[in-house]
């Protein structure tokens, strides 16, 4: 008999593995640096609110004290306070050691720079506070608080202030760093960075009017000896043990930092006399980098422009590129790493240069300008980067505009011509089409991009109809303008073609190339010759489930194309505005 209890219950070394990896998939060393900046940041708006009420008075400053310590003296806030600081530093120190390169955007030096500023300018503020709250017993209301800061050492106020807006810069700029690849940042900004501006300005003068208070109380004979008595402040000799503390944890932040820089250099001596990795890029151009090096950091070590919007950590994916040979010695994408592939949908030898250490040589195409912006993080399907598909296309084209525009003043030929785009971009785009391009007096529109073919092609005859009758609307609005009606001739053909976004920086677009575009631009221009208003492929008709007779189906020859064409020829394309295609008597939903 087998034994299927110890199948079914895993070992005890398993389910800690399980338990193990269930945390990492909730827990990354991004996810950490910003949930920790977040309990940081959200303690220092406090903070600048409670500061704001001494605007009002000492009292009411002090009424809000008790309110703020309420919550962050709990125990369970003073756990997450203190975790929080302690890992957002860990971190800072870790990001320091990663770096291949110490060379910064100006917003990565300047959060850097005022990170390492923050613990010498607020450890004694910090120790004399709360460190004494909880050494011996002080109670440090403001009154007290204020009395050394703004009365008996007068930079104490100022330095206060200092810390202040080098804490809240910072805090910002990280937010930043993060928001501004959120698609509603941008409609929020000016909000924003007004609620940025006015909470420390609040903040700060709520504090200096509460200091200047305090000011006026000590002049005031007996009112010092008074608040002795029923403040219980720290002994001469409990002043001299904090600010021991004080020099205690600056040797200490600052032995961290140079253990740190030399470790970094350990590392990169190391890992250049293992040899170098070889990437080439698509101009040709060879650099070599140390194993371990990443490509963002490779290319920019070489003065290769590389699109990295949120500065290389891993966020907005504008930095990806598409590896074209020597994937398989790269290591897999960690958790942060796929989350962000899957989010824009990349194809599988698309990686994020931010994340992606080569050891071994590669080849790889960056995707994106290196003046990509926050907009190009968002996710794009695969049909977008680039994929063969069978799609219709529509292509349309007035007749005999040269002639009218000849006629007509500049101004009056281009509304005409915005008229008419905006007519016919209306109709394909309510029939489920994609407005690809305008070329002069012509336009052409995909159907398919990220739908069945069926369901293109039938797009693309519902779009024919609607165009046709958009236009009759536009000639008798524009009747008094036109010496005649605008004619249109339309041609639709459904086949193979490669769809992907194309182009460079603002001119970038989706569009599609092969046979069947210029086959469907042929079909347009036969329009002419057949005297017709709209041409369809026979294979169009078939996808769309259209039931015509034989003798409106011709085979023709058609430029570029070696066999012949089987085309169907309609009069007026408004005559398909309630044709019913076979799969909707069938029952089944078009």
């Amino acid at each position: 008999m087998v034994d299927t209890t110890a199948q079914a219950t895993p070992p005890r070394t398993e389910r800690r593995r399980r338990r193990r990896r269930a945390f990492r998939r909730h827990i990354s060393v991004r996810g950490l640096r910003l949930a920790t900046g977040l309990v940081l940041m959200f303690f220092v708006v406090t903070h600048f609110l409670n500061h704001a009420l001494g605007l009002i008075s000492l009292e009411v400053l002090e009424a809000g004290r008790l309110i703020f310590i309420a919550v962050w003296r709990t125990t369970p806030a003073t756990v997450v306070l203190i975790g929080s600081i302690l890992i957002h530093m860990a971190l800072a120190l870790q990001a320091i050691y990663v770096r291949r390169r110490l060379r910064l955007s100006l917003a990565d030096a300047s959060q850097l720079v005022l990170g390492l500023l923050i613990p010498p300018l607020l450890t004694i503020h910090v120790l004399g506070t709360r460190g004494a709250y909880q050494s011996f017993g002080v109670d440090d209301r403001y009154a007290y608080v204020l009395l050394p800061l703004w009365v008996d050492a007068a930079d104490g106020g100022l330095r206060q202030l200092l810390a202040s807006t080098v804490v809240w810069i910072h805090g910002c700029i990280g937010l930043h760093m993060w928001l501004r690849l959120k698609p509603w940042y941008r409609r929020a900004m000016p909000a924003v960075y007004a609620l940025a501006l006015l909470l420390p300005v609040f903040g700060m003068l709520g504090f200096v009017s509460a200091g200047r208070e305090v000011a006026l109380l000590d002049a005031e004979p007996g009112w010092r000896d008074s608040l002795s008595v029923t403040v219980d402040g720290a002994t001469p000799a409990e002043y001299d043990l904090i600010f021991q503390r004080e020099r205690f944890v600056l040797v200490g932040l600052a032995a961290l930092l140079v253990v740190t820089l030399l470790a970094r250099a350990t590392r990169i001596g190391v890992e250049r006399r293992r040899g170098v990795v070889r990437l080439l890029y698509p101009d040709g151009r060879k650099v070599e980098v140390a194993p371990g090096t990443s490509i963002l950091d490779a290319s920019r070590l070489n003065g290769i422009p590389h699109a990295a919007v949120c500065g290389g950590r891993g966020r907005c994916s504008t930095c990806r590129v598409r590896i074209n040979s020597g994937q398989e010695t790269l290591p897999e994408p960690s958790l942060e790493e796929q989350k962000v592939l899957s989010r824009i949908k990349a194809a599988p030898n698309v990686r994020l240069a931010c994340q992606t250490r080569p050891c071994e040589d590669l080849s790889l195409t960056p995707l994106l300008p290196p003046t990509a912006g926050p907009s190009a993080s968002a996710g794009r399907s695969r049909a977008m980067q680039g994929q063969e598909r069978e799609i219709a296309v529509l292509f349309a084209d007035i007749r005999g505009f040269t002639t009218l525009s000849e006629q007509k003043l500049p101004y009056d030929v281009v509304f005409i011509l915005n008229r008419y785009f905006r007519s016919m971009g209306e109709a394909v785009e309510q029939s489920g089409g994609r407005i690809d391009k305008f070329i002069g007096d012509g336009v052409m529109a995909l159907f398919g991009v990220e739908t069945s073919s069926d369901r293109a092609c039938q797009q693309a005859v519902r779009a024919a109809a609607a165009m046709a009758l958009k236009l009759e609307e536009l000639n008798e609005l524009l009747a008094a303008d036109l010496p005649s009606p605008l004619r249109i001739g339309i041609g639709i053909h459904a086949g193979p073609a490669i769809v992907g976004e194309m182009g460079y920086a603002s001119a970038t677009t989706v569009t599609a190339i092969g046979d069947t575009v210029n086959t469907a631009s042929r079909l347009e221009a036969l329009t002419k010759e057949h005297q017709v208003q709209l041409i369809i492929s026979h294979r169009v008709v078939e996808l769309a489930g259209l039931e015509f007779d034989d003798d409106q189906a011709v085979e023709q020859a058609v430029r570029g194309r070696n066999d012949t064409l089987r085309i169907h020829l309609i009069k007026a394309a408004k005559e398909l505005r309630d044709v019913t295609f076979a799969r909707e008597k069938s029952g089944v939903p078009a």
